[in-house]
């Protein structure tokens, strides 16, 4: 954006100690939208004060932010693709994002597991070819859940990295199942991101009392390891929680999102990061139904 007179005469005020007038310039700075990051960085780059520095950061996060806003909304009243939806929750913490590298990756993954299957195979056989594409030729790591580092949420850094948790592994795996035509779908178990692999292709209208009978054996996506109904059962007798039937049920993409969000959000709580958790929270709350 070109810094046109007003643009200049706001940037000029960005440190001004009174926090009414640097708030009523951050906002007219912030209707600008991402147009004035450019002017953002060169101003920063360009001034020896760390705490202006810090002001123009927090700006050009804002800008994201509400950006990220938009987007996300946009996302949910759409045809909400979990792709898509995990990258809007990547962008939050890497808004110079590039998703092509991204959905190359995925589309090599798809086309690596769909030539190794073909109509004859029984449900676990599918399962156990996409493992062993997933897991073991392109060597996809499963790492227990860790608050302390955020690139463990993000699917672009799982794909690059080859190491998720079980919530980025899970988003992956579920994206390659639509894509592959496998009934896998996230479910509801408490303090898990557990899929199950269901005997008809679209379960979402299932009752939830008949939701368990759709499933025909549950997998882990931290790791590929699959589990029969009598291993749950033991879980569930395990955590002292009755196995009701809303357990069962699918989630939808958004709720996926949503948990991501909600997941992200606990690498954030500290004095220093409190606002990214209070931001991303309110992220998941736009996606209540």
């Amino acid at each position: 954006m070109n810094e046109n007179k007003e643009i200049k005469a706001l940037l000029h005020l960005i440190d001004d100690p009174d926090e009414d007038v640097y708030e009523t310039v951050s906002e007219k700075l912030l209707s600008f939208g991402r147009d004035i990051i450019p002017n953002l960085e060169t101003l920063w780059e360009n001034i020896n004060s760390p705490e202006t520095q810090e002001r123009i950061e927090l700006l050009i996060h804002r800008v994201h932010f509400r950006e990220l806003t938009a987007a996300l909304l946009d996302w949910k009243n759409a045809d909400a693709d979990l792709l898509q939806g995990a990258l809007l929750v990547a962008s939050y913490h890497y808004p110079d994002l590039q998703e092509t590298e991204t959905r190359q990756h995925i589309e090599k993954l798809r086309r690596n597991i769909w030539l190794e299957l073909n109509n004859y195979l029984t449900p676990i056989e599918r399962i156990n070819v996409f493992n062993s594409i997933f897991y073991s030729y392109y060597k996809i790591q499963g790492v227990e859940l860790n608050y302390e580092n955020p690139d463990h949420f993000m699917i672009h850094k799982t794909l690059e990295n080859k190491k998720g948790n079980a919530v980025s592994n899970g988003i992956i795996y579920l994206i390659l199942c639509e894509m592959l035509d496998i009934p896998v779908y996230a479910i509801r178990i408490p303090q898990q991101f557990l899929l199950g692999y269901f005997s008809e292709p679209d379960p979402f209208t299932t009752p939830p009392r008949h939701a368990l009978e759709k499933i025909q054996f549950f997998i882990d996506p931290l790791n590929g390891q699959m589990y029969s109904h009598k291993d749950i059962e033991s879980y569930f007798k395990r955590i002292s929680v009755p196995p009701v039937g809303s357990y069962f049920r699918t989630r939808k993409n958004k709720q996926i999102i949503q948990h991501l969000l909600e997941e992200l959000a606990k690498c954030f709580d500290n004095e220093r990061n409190q606002y990214k958790m209070k931001e991303l929270l309110s992220l998941a709350e736009l996606l209540e139904d």
